[in-house]
């Protein structure tokens, strides 16, 4: 054998070599792409009847439940200023006294008048009883009566005004006057607030209010207590919407001492809207394409089935399920966009 024959044996046996290297790599590449495609992994879970919920948030401001801008109903100089803004002060507690020295002489005068006038128609009623006075004088005494009783409650109620104070039991937020100041009738003096209950004040869409009513309990959380839940009730709801075609709903919840609010403050209300009946349900991520056209893939052993089905309400997450699926099926929720009709999956665990 020469030397170009053992060259051209030499090629024959290599080209041999690399032709069944290339034909192992084929069937090896062949066999994973069909364990792959005959194995495709999946998440499922189960279909379930429950009472399915959605939970709506709304944010407003906390607002005191009374709050109470005191008004002078007399005139004249602060005398003495008994509160002082932080202040707590029982209803009926005096915060200010404006000067009473010619309003307490008045009313004196008037409470001596009108003791004078009531004895005197006492005496007259007795003399009428004998016949010894007219009915002209009897008239006249009980007219006389009446005039001084008048003039008595005017003095008292202009007396009494000069010790102004407040109407509820509550926190002084401002105090307006000083000792010196000159008031006027009409002019404010303090803010008191009543912090006890609070209240919160949020707009509702259209399509939600008809799902609330009034007395339900709702879930409130301040960024000030960050995992604090505090839970307040539903007092009134708006039959009239504002310019946004929102409803204004108002909720009251008693302040905690643990972690007390303030007026002002920013809350976010939770509001669960729950059907009132049990359903079929099923993660809105297990639909394949859209609600108008709703289609999932169900397990048959380890074949992964398209279905259509007709769904109805949607609660969040979760939609309720109308035809085409039974409880206790199993529906793939996770890896359905690499699915095909009649495709062998492996569930993850």
């Amino acid at each position: 054998m020469n030397k170009t024959e053992v060259i051209i044996a030499a090629v024959a046996i290599l080209a041999v070599i690399i032709a069944i290297l290339l034909y192992n790599k084929s069937q090896s590449e062949s066999k994973s792409r069909a364990e792959i495609q005959t194995s495709l992994p999946v998440s499922v879970t189960t279909v379930k009847r429950q009472k399915p919920s959605d939970v709506h948030s709304a944010v407003g401001t906390i607002s005191a439940h009374n709050d109470v801008l005191i008004i002078s109903e007399t005139q004249g100089k602060v005398t003495a200023v008994m509160a002082e803004v932080g202040d707590y002060r029982q209803a009926g507690s005096e915060l200010i006294q404006v000067d009473d020295e010619l309003k307490k002489a008045n009313f004196a005068t008037a409470e001596v008048n009108y003791e004078k006038a009531k004895k005197d128609l006492e005496r007259y009623e007795s003399l009428f009883k004998q016949n010894s006075a007219t009915d002209q004088q009897i008239e006249g005494a009980r007219l006389a009566a009446k005039a001084a009783e008048s003039q008595y409650v005017s003095a008292r109620r202009e007396y009494t005004d000069t010790k102004i104070t407040t109407p509820i039991s509550g926190t002084v937020t401002s105090r307006l006057v000083d000792i010196g100041t000159y008031v006027q009738r009409g002019m404010p003096v303090a803010d008191v607030v009543d912090i006890s209950t609070l209240k919160v004040k949020v707009s509702v869409a259209e399509l939600d209010v008809f799902r609330l009513n009034a007395g339900e309990r709702v879930k409130i959380h301040t960024d000030v207590y960050p995992g604090i839940e505090f839970e307040g009730r539903i007092k009134t709801i708006s039959s009239k919407a504002d310019e946004a075609h929102t409803y204004p709903v108002e909720i009251t919840l008693g302040n905690s001492k643990e972690h007390p609010l303030k007026a002002g403050m920013f809350a976010r209300v939770d509001f669960t809207f729950g059907a009132r009946n049990e359903q079929l349900t099923i993660p809105r991520g297990a639909l394949v394409g859209s609600t108008k056209q709703p289609q999932v893939f169900v397990l048959d052993g380890t074949i992964a089935r398209l279905r259509n089905i007709v769904v109805g309400s949607e609660f969040g997450t979760q939609l309720a399920v109308v035809d085409g699926l039974r409880e206790g099926e199993t529906v793939v929720v996770n890896g359905q966009n690499n699915l095909k009709d009649s495709v062998a999956v492996s569930v993850i665990k």
